[in-house]
């Protein structure tokens, strides 16, 4: 660029530089033979038309340059706006999901635990539920055996509650989140939602799950195994939930789902997460994860939705599970979530949904993980153990103790059970019952594999 600025500069002199020398050139050849006289006419037009290309042509190329320039410095202007706006939104978006804390708790995970009061969390912003307060805990469900409070166990639930810390009474946990959890998603209006489109089997979703339809549900109730797979990707994940579903795969789809997973675009880690989801449209506008939209009201102030599940399973060694229990309190028709041993964690209010208002039509327990295929083929994301179904106890994933919720608010076992693994060679599941377990089943796998190419 600088030579050409210098060119520029010089334009005057070397037009002087040239009449100069075809002058003295004239001058020299005046009395010389015709044919040079010829060879002098046609060097000296040649060194014209050079000169009038050079007066021609250098100046565009001094004003070429300089709009060239000129943009490419507006570009990065106008980068380094674009980027101090999306800034300015994730944190405006940041402002409205972090509530003040009256306390805050560094969890061994580098999570930051806030103590957020009760009638101040997200679920309030909502304008249906805006002014009111947490309900008092509902009636369980007839057949339900609760063998302590859970208060001891709880202790080792939870990562963050291994610093002995707890959230003071009228409080509740919140995992707060930070500007690099929104950087990592691919939108901030995608932020903490479902990579889903229409059909939830579609879009690279995989699911090894067992399901029942064709009645209405008001409750599920499962043991969930708990383990740490391998995800290979940042935008996949891999879970095991329960999902209470009502209306069709269209856009009218309302579930409500909880269970643990792991996802490195969510958390930025591998660890197991103890997480909640809804939606009312199919994964389209309403619904997120956990607490970072408003909707699901939460009464506890000892579990942290979205927050390091400890311990984990280990392979061919201990095994830890945690009891999940969803189901719709008969008296107020609200959906509420018990997590381990008694512990009630919240409620979906019903007035959040369409046919999950009145009931489920859909009940259904497993694991599901998102297959891109960003590098041309099947992902070696695991799902449970990473380990087939057919390894059996310490080796594969399992759920235990399945149990539905009826009209009439009774804990009923499994009957007349679906089971779809949508790929086999990758992820499989294998159902049992016994008098210990009641209804269960092992499911999992590694993914890529030399029968899942």
């Amino acid at each position: 660029m600088k030579k050409v600025y210098s060119h520029c500069n010089n334009h005057h002199h070397q037009k002087q530089f040239n009449t100069r020398t075809r002058t003295r050139q004239h001058n020299h050849h005046s009395h010389s033979h015709s044919h040079s006289q010829y060879q002098n006419i046609r060097l000296q037009n040649l060194l014209l038309l050079h000169s009038l290309l050079l007066i021609i042509v250098t100046p565009a190329l001094c004003n070429v340059h300089q709009p060239l320039l000129n943009l490419k410095s507006n570009n990065q202007t106008l980068r380094s706006n674009l980027e101090l706006l999306k800034l300015r939104r994730i944190r405006a978006h940041l402002a409205k999901i972090n509530k003040p804390a009256l306390k805050t708790i560094q969890s061994p995970d580098g999570d930051l635990i806030d103590c957020v009061l009760s009638h101040q969390q997200p679920a309030f912003d909502h304008p249906n539920l805006r002014g009111q307060r947490p309900l008092d805990p509902p009636e369980r469900p007839k057949g339900y055996k609760n063998k302590n409070n859970g208060k001891m166990e709880m202790k080792s639930f939870q990562l963050w509650s291994d610093s002995g810390e707890e959230c003071p009474n009228g409080t509740i946990p919140i995992r707060r989140t930070k500007e690099e959890d929104v950087l990592r998603a691919s939108s901030i209006r995608r932020f903490g939602r479902k990579h889903v489109r229409r059909d939830s089997t579609g879009n690279g979703h995989e699911h090894a799950v067992v399901f029942l339809n064709g009645d209405q549900y008001y409750g599920a109730k499962a043991n969930i195994n708990v383990w740490t797979p391998r995800v290979t990707d940042q935008y996949e994940f891999s879970l095991s939930q329960i999902w209470v579903i009502a209306g069709s795969f269209g856009f009218d789809l309302n579930t409500i789902e909880a269970g643990w997973q792991v996802s490195p675009e969510l958390y930025g880690d591998s660890n197991p997460r103890f997480f909640t989801y809804w939606t009312t449209d199919a994964y389209q506008a309403t619904g997120c994860y956990n607490l970072l939209c408003s909707g699901f009201i939460q009464t506890n102030n000892r579990i942290a939705i979205g927050a390091a599940i400890s311990p984990r399973s280990t392979y061919n060694s201990k095994q830890f599970d945690i009891g999940l229990m969803v189901w719709k309190d008969p008296r107020h028709g609200h959906w509420w979530l018990e997590f381990g041993s008694g512990l009630l964690v919240g409620y979906w209010p019903a007035t959040m949904f369409s046919h999950l208002r009145s009931h489920a039509s859909m009940v259904q327990f497993g694991g599901e993980i998102v297959n891109s295929r960003s590098r041309g083929y099947h992902t070696g994301t695991q799902m449970g153990s990473g380990h087939f179904a057919g390894e059996g106890f310490r080796k594969a994933a399992y759920f235990r103790n399945l149990q539905i919720v009826d009209w009439d608010n009774n804990l009923l076992p499994l009957s007349n059970i679906h089971q779809l693994a949508d790929h086999s060679n990758c992820y499989d599941i294998r159902q049992g019952s016994n008098n210990v377990w009641g209804h269960y089943f092992y499911y999992g796998g590694p993914g890529r594999n030399v029968r899942c190419p």
